[in-house]
């Protein structure tokens, strides 16, 4: 298998991703400003098909509509020159200080129609640019506070505020979906829809449900010590997986955002498997951008800024190689039919049973032999897991 990328990898990034200066809670910026038409450029050098950004990302918060449209054009015409695609935008509603309570979900009420005003602005470019995902990430709607904020409140307003946007978009003619992005903490002592289950939940409270979706992030689940493979298979199970930012995350802890696959590797290679040969008969199961949502250590310069950006993709790749690898293993092969493991997709009641055959079939209960499974009838789960980090490592 090839490990240079094509467009048909549509691999993306942020341009808050290579374009972030290393500061943190502790430090200023340890790279100056990258500019927009070299960070477009550069993006297209490494083999990536699609850049995305929230409106801050390209013109800075409060700036006039010259000012805006200056950045537009320049980002309009370095995305002509080299063929890269916007896949997704998103605003930003978590830097300003105006936002401190959140946007969306804010207090303050005329916070929330500023919010929702700026989010529609970036919405218009964003269809203006081809964009078809517009990403929610709320890192500020929540609370450190039980005392305050009215969580039944809070959710109310952002359904109030979504269900225009989508009403919006429509009344538009925009062709365009939304994702949330869930993140349970930071900066916010407790964020809002906090888990990929939270989000799919509130989305079926919507007025068009069929239009919302989720954007899950390797990081924000794992640093709830959730299982992200197994939250992706819930989310494509329920039709959700409307976009997806892969990084790297290292235990519970801060989000760290490194390189994709630099954290857990082992969850990083189930993910890749899911991702591209866990659908039915083996058919991918997602056909949306890979997108990186990372930051570049703030150690390094722009070559290390580069060098990163090239690792999350040749990462991936190698994740896909070794996946396939793995999938068109004789062994393997066998030890998932010893595992049973296509088992599971066969119902568990015969066609037309109902409980009351269910109820009348002795071999179900009454001449089951439960004891046949003590001792015995072992799954041989650790077999199979041992042959796929055999081919992770390379030893297959």
């Amino acid at each position: 298998m090839a490990l240079e990328p094509t467009r048909d990898d549509k691999f993306s990034f942020g341009l808050w991703t290579v374009g972030y200066n290393g500061s943190d809670p502790f430090g200023g910026p340890t790279r100056p400003h990258l500019d927009v038409v070299e960070a477009v450029e550069k993006l297209a050098e490494v083999g990536a098909y699609g850049l995305t950004f929230h409106d801050d990302d390209l013109f800075a918060f409060g700036s006039t509509d010259a000012e805006r449209q200056t950045e537009i054009d320049r980002l309009k015409q370095a995305l002509s020159d080299t063929g890269l695609i916007v896949p997704m935008v998103t605003t930003n509603l978590f830097s300003a200080p105006v936002f401190k309570d959140g946007g969306f979900t804010s207090n303050d009420r005329s916070v929330r129609r500023y919010a929702m005003r700026k989010a529609m602005r970036q919405l218009d470019l964003g269809a203006e640019l081809g964009a078809k995902t517009f990403v929610m990430w709320g890192g500020r709607e929540g609370a450190e506070y039980d005392t305050a904020k009215d969580v039944r409140g809070a959710l109310e307003r952002y359904r109030e505020a979504v269900n225009m946007f989508a009403q919006y978009v429509t009344d538009k003619g925009y062709d365009m979906r939304f994702a949330i992005e869930p993140k349970p903490n930071e900066p916010r002592g407790d964020i809002l829809l906090p888990t990929l289950g939270h989000a799919i939940a509130f989305i079926e409270t919507l007025e068009r449900p069929e239009m919302f979706g989720v954007n899950p992030e390797t990081g924000h689940e794992q640093m709830a010590g959730l299982n992200f493979t197994a939250g992706i298979a819930q989310a494509l199970y329920q039709g959700k997986l409307f976009h997806i930012d892969l990084n790297g995350q290292r235990g519970i802890k801060y989000d760290q955002d490194l390189v994709f696959g630099h954290g857990d590797l082992a969850n990083a290679f189930s993910l890749v498997d899911l991702l591209e040969n866990g659908g039915p008969n083996g058919g991918q199961s997602y056909d949306g951008p890979r997108h990186f949502d990372y930051k570049p250590s703030r150690t390094e310069d722009f070559t290390g800024v580069w060098d990163s950006a090239r690792a999350n993709i040749r990462m991936y790749l190698l994740l896909k190689e070794r996946a396939a690898a793995f999938r068109a293993d004789p062994e393997v092969q066998e030890a998932l039919a010893n595992a049973r493991v296509a088992e599971l997709n066969e119902p568990t009641l015969n066609a037309g049973e109902s409980y009351d055959d269910l109820l009348a079939d002795r071999s179900a209960f009454e001449d089951f032999d439960t004891d046949a499974y003590f001792g015995g009838k072992g799954f041989g789960f650790v077999r199979l897991n041992q042959l796929a980090m055999e081919h992770l490592m390379g030893a297959r």
